[in-house]
């Protein structure tokens, strides 16, 4: 069992910011968010692969969106600039513990934190 300790989600008008952070309570190699907008499935936004450093950005959020990670703290955290309405939704922080490799940056995610609200007014 993996616990997860998110934080950052709120509501915000169109434009603004918001940062999440996730930390969670076993190491990893891969870890990052996901994105259910409303009535919709869960896709990757970004992810971060601890060992080599590749990231992944949905192309909607590039240039809005910078994910970094404090080892120290063993957290990670999504900064979200120029936020819109389709921003809308729960962002799951997921990590995942297997050192198989994988391509995709966001692919075989384990353990999923049970999310935070992001709500952007228009």
């Amino acid at each position: 069992q993996v616990q997860f300790v998110e934080f950052g989600g709120g509501l915000v008008q169109t434009g603004g910011s918001l940062r999440l952070s996730c930390a969670a309570s076993r190491d990893y190699v891969a870890i990052g968010w996901f994105h259910q907008a409303p009535g919709k499935g869960r896709e990757g936004v970004s992810c971060l692969n601890t060992r080599d450093g590749r990231t992944y950005y949905k192309d909607s959020v590039k240039g809005r969106f910078t994910v970094s990670r404090d080892g120290a703290k063993n957290t990670v955290y999504l900064q979200m600039n120029s936020l819109r309405p389709e921003d809308t939704g729960v962002y799951y922080c997921v990590i995942r513990v297997s050192s198989l490799y994988y391509s995709d940056v966001c692919g075989g995610m384990d353990y999923w934190g049970k999310g935070t609200l992001v709500t952007v007014s228009s």
